[in-house]
């Protein structure tokens, strides 16, 4: 266990937790703002990654699908809104619940049925497929990329919510809808433009987390409830625990797989530690999320109101 691998999968929990935030930042919006429960936020991820594998594929270009994914998830989040959804707002979290589980199920079979049962492959950018140097240790070049796109994107949403009139709106209508469609702002379409904005971030993810993990169906489920745990973790409706939540989250559960086997392996008979080691480290971020319900019902950094 050298220092070196220990900076190697800090980072690789880094990225990690980068890519759940990517996710949870726009399933918190949407579940804070608007409190609306959708288990189908995994399904636009899984939808980004084939369409930016696809359109990858086409262009030859890793960017060429990117630009086509992200506003492909964008429109699609919106006609689901409009279509599907906007109905169930008023309706119970149950309702919400089996709803957007059906359309868990509708996705994975549609692209069963368009793109086949075999998992497909993306390729990062050649430019992005060699090591960078960092304080000495090297890490893949295109990991680090996650890293910095999930930087950028968190300080981007921090300038929409709170420097611009749409962030205001939001977290206006995020305490009082009634009154702010009193206003004569549109609250329909200003939870259209919120499911939107969510959409993208999730293609995001789907199209950065493409290249390292294999584009199947049923790829989003894994990694949404981990989201949900961040969310959690974080705070419902709070950009900054989002982003704080799943850096917390994606370090644990990368350090836990990497280190409680060795750990164990050490101090116990190897037969059951091979056995026991990876299903713990497997429960760790649960039971981190059970302390901090113990403790802080509302989150670490759960979102400022008033």
């Amino acid at each position: 266990m050298t220092f070196g691998l220990f900076v190697t999968q800090v980072l690789n929990g880094l990225q990690y937790g980068v890519l759940l935030f990517l996710l949870a930042a726009g399933l918190t919006l949407v579940f804070g703002i608007m409190n609306f429960v959708n288990l189908a936020h995994g399904s636009l991820y899984m939808v980004g990654a084939y369409v930016a594998a696809v359109a990858g594929t086409a262009t030859g270009s890793f960017i060429g699908g990117l630009l086509i994914a992200v506003p492909a998830t964008i429109a699609l989040g919106i006609v689901l809104d409009r279509v599907a959804l906007s109905g169930l707002y008023e309706r119970d979290h149950l309702d919400q619940v089996l709803a957007t589980f059906g359309l868990v199920l509708f996705f994975n079979e549609m692209v069963r049925i368009i793109w086949g049962p075999s998992p497909l492959y993306s390729e990062a950018p050649e430019w992005l497929s060699g090591q960078v140097t960092l304080f000495g240790f090297t890490y893949a070049a295109y990991r680090f990329a996650i890293i910095v796109v999930g930087l950028l994107v968190a300080l981007f949403l921090y300038w929409l919510i709170n420097r611009t009139r749409v962030g205001m709106l939001i977290r206006a209508g995020a305490q009082n809808a009634p009154m702010v469609a009193a206003l004569g702002v549109n609250i329909r379409m200003l939870n259209a433009l919120v499911f939107g904005l969510g959409a993208g971030l999730a293609g995001l993810a789907g199209v950065m987390a493409g290249p390292i993990f294999s584009v199947e169906s049923g790829m989003g489920e894994s990694i949404l409830i981990t989201t949900l745990v961040v969310i959690i973790v974080g705070g419902i409706g709070s950009i900054r625990g989002a982003f704080l939540g799943a850096l917390i989250v994606g370090v644990i559960d990368t350090l836990g797989r990497v280190y409680l086997p060795i750990w164990m392996l050490q101090a116990m008979e190897p037969r059951f530690a091979q056995a026991a080691g990876p299903a713990i480290a497997s429960m760790l971020v649960y039971l981190l999320m059970a302390v901090v319900l113990a403790f802080r019902p509302g989150g670490l950094f759960p979102a400022q109101r008033g």
